[in-house]
């Protein structure tokens, strides 16, 4: 039986308030290079902030901390941080040594003019022991992380639950307010999968059948939302019965006691990764820390927080409670969609102008 207390019950909010506005104030702060930056036994690493924030501090930081006596100091941004790493690296003026961004994010920094170090871990016998799609010359993979279909238990007693993005289209047989993300990233393949398109043939995405698509559910949508910590909220209060949610952010209310359940047909994965900022004076410092945060059974304490780890021989360290509620085997990705990063770095322009049109008409 699945324990219903969540340990991200127990992360204290005036901790992650204090750690969201000490992220921001550095953020915001003007940058003062001193000799004490440079030669300090110090790593500065951005993350998604919050919940995340905290998750790290237990798995990797402090005791990254307490192994090597290497401060950790984490800071927070809004995600994609693409034009602050670039500005970063070309001023020379680091507020960063390294960042947890996405797949998509590393393709875009290192696509022409590299603006990440590459990590040199090509032969470590602990990371080349993550599976090659999750695995960039420029970034190691963290966790996995699915966009999923999570709808309201209570809202579905008498009927049968929606179990893929064709029951989310489908407002006849599985009535209910609606939400889709505000972004084409993943919002694109939901429309053709709902569309009846296999998810082995979404890419390269049909634009004119996704958008024709999405017009059918535009009207019945209540909420486009712009966060994860959005689709908590309503997910929570009820203002919405089914939506696309990160999968994380799903289990968290889940674990809190919210009637909330998730469809796993379907998901759309892919993973964060670490990743060092070209030119940073604590390279080296950077990939001590990866080195450390890679392993089986470091990653294994992502589990209990339904974050799923890149490493498979994680799952022997991870009790069948927590295993059982993450992607992590082969069986599971099976059921879903590997998120396309190298489609999106091409089209993302012209998809984003058009999705943002097509809202407005």
């Amino acid at each position: 039986m699945v324990n219903n207390k969540s340990p991200l019950q127990s992360l204290h909010r005036r901790k992650v308030m204090k750690a969201a506005t000490f992220g921001a104030a550095v953020i915001a702060a003007p940058f003062i290079w001193t000799a004490s930056r440079v030669t300090s036994k110090e790593i500065v690493i951005r993350d998604a902030g919050g919940i995340f924030t905290e998750i790290y501090k237990k798995a990797f930081y402090e005791p990254f901390t307490k192994a090597t006596g290497i401060k950790i100091v984490s800071v927070s941004s809004l995600a994609e941080p693409i034009a602050q790493i670039r500005t970063m690296v070309e001023s020379k003026r680091y507020l960063w040594d390294m960042a947890a961004i996405s797949r998509f994010s590393i393709l875009s920094l290192t696509a022409d003019t590299p603006y990440l170090e590459p990590h040199e871990f090509k032969n470590d016998p602990v990371i080349s022991s993550i599976p090659p799609h999750f695995i960039l010359p420029h970034g190691v993979g963290i966790n996995i992380y699915s966009t999923v279909l999570a709808y309201r238990t209570d809202a579905f007693k008498q009927r049968q639950p929606p179990q893929s993005w064709k029951d989310l289209w489908d407002v006849q047989n599985f009535p209910g307010r609606r939400s889709l993300r505000k972004h084409p990233f993943d919002t694109i393949e939901q429309a053709l999968m709902a569309a009846g398109v296999n998810p082995n043939t979404v890419y390269p995405c049909n634009l004119e059948q996704a958008f024709q698509s999405l017009e059918k559910i535009k009207p019945h949508i209540a909420a486009w939302w712009t966060s994860g910590a959005q689709t908590e909220q309503m997910l929570k209060s009820g203002e919405i019965d089914l939506t696309s949610v990160w999968a994380a952010r799903a289990q968290s209310i889940i674990d809190a006691g919210a009637p909330v359940a998730i469809a796993w047909d379907q998901h759309i994965y892919s993973c964060e990764s670490w990743a060092i900022l070209k030119g940073t004076p604590h390279a080296e410092l950077c990939r001590q820390f990866i080195q450390f945060a890679s392993h089986p059974k470091r990653q294994a304490l992502l589990a209990p927080y339904a974050i799923t780890p890149t490493q498979p021989d994680a799952l022997k360290y991870i009790h069948p409670k927590h295993a059982k509620l993450l992607q992590i085997s082969p069986d599971s990705l099976k059921r879903g969609l590997y998120n396309n990063g190298s489609y999106w770095l091409k089209h993302q322009a012209e998809v984003i102008t058009r999705f943002d049109d097509w809202l407005l008409t």
